[in-house]
């Protein structure tokens, strides 16, 4: 996710977040973007207003779906320093330079199933745990997805000295079914660059896709709740991996 754009120095914004009654950082909208029609392939944007700056950003991920790794040349990042500029200008331009990574309207063909949402105002759902049916087929034919989310301790990234204490996560895939076994699909050795400095995390969504030819994926949505400049911002990564046959 962007990385924190700051002049104060580490002491001085450690200070900043813990004062005063009004601080506000921004939380990234959300956009599936769908999935190749193999499956392979999964792609979500996030877009929205810097807090401290007020430039517009979008960025838009794709993910190898097999691999739960970014296609080369991705994530595809604008931000447009002008107050002046939109958000949909910074759409604009983050879709027209995605597009060699997978055109929009091969993604559009193939959105897959929200078969979990929860925003992160939501207060009454559980940020640690998902289950769904997969699919939107009554009776179920399907085994039930359940994920879960544990909030780690990991070293803390010198950028992140003095803000705070830095968390990393793990994403197990529950079993569902008698004498099933658990599967852990995520654990963070360490923070990424690109995740800033994150404080928590939640479940915030859980999308799969049943291609024609090809076999059944998820991704699981995790808004990443990290220091901000005028108060925690909320950005979105996902884990991918296959649905047990």
């Amino acid at each position: 996710m962007p990385a924190l754009r700051t002049m104060l120095p580490p002491l001085a914004l450690a200070a900043a977040l813990c004062a005063g009654p009004a601080l506000a950082g921004d939380a990234a909208s959300i956009e599936v973007l769908g999935f190749s029609a193999d499956g392979k392939v999964f792609a979500f944007e996030e877009y929205g207003v810097q807090d401290g700056s007020g430039f517009p950003y979008a960025s838009r991920f794709y993910i190898d779906t097999a691999a739960d790794s970014f296609l080369p040349g991705t994530p595809v990042r604008v931000t447009l320093q002008d107050e002046a500029a939109t958000i949909a200008q910074a759409r604009a331009q983050a879709r027209q330079q995605a597009q060699a990574a997978q055109p929009d309207a091969a993604l559009a063909e193939n959105p897959g199933f929200a078969a979990g949402r929860n925003a992160i105002t939501e207060i009454s759902a559980d940020p640690a745990r998902m289950a769904v049916n997969p699919r939107p087929v009554f009776p179920p034919i399907d085994a039930p997805l359940e994920f879960r989310l544990e909030e780690t301790a990991v070293a803390r990234p010198e950028r992140c000295r003095d803000l705070g204490e830095i968390r990393g996560f793990r994403l197990v895939r529950a079993a569902t079914s008698p004498g099933g076994t658990a599967q852990t699909i995520h654990e963070d050795s360490g923070i990424p660059a690109s995740r800033g400095c994150p404080l928590g995390y939640a479940i915030g969504g859980v999308q799969t896709f049943y291609p024609q030819a090809g076999k059944p994926v998820f991704a699981v949505l995790i808004a990443v709740r990290q220091v901000g400049f005028e108060g925690p911002n909320h950005r979105w990564i996902a884990v991918t991996g296959a649905i047990p046959q």
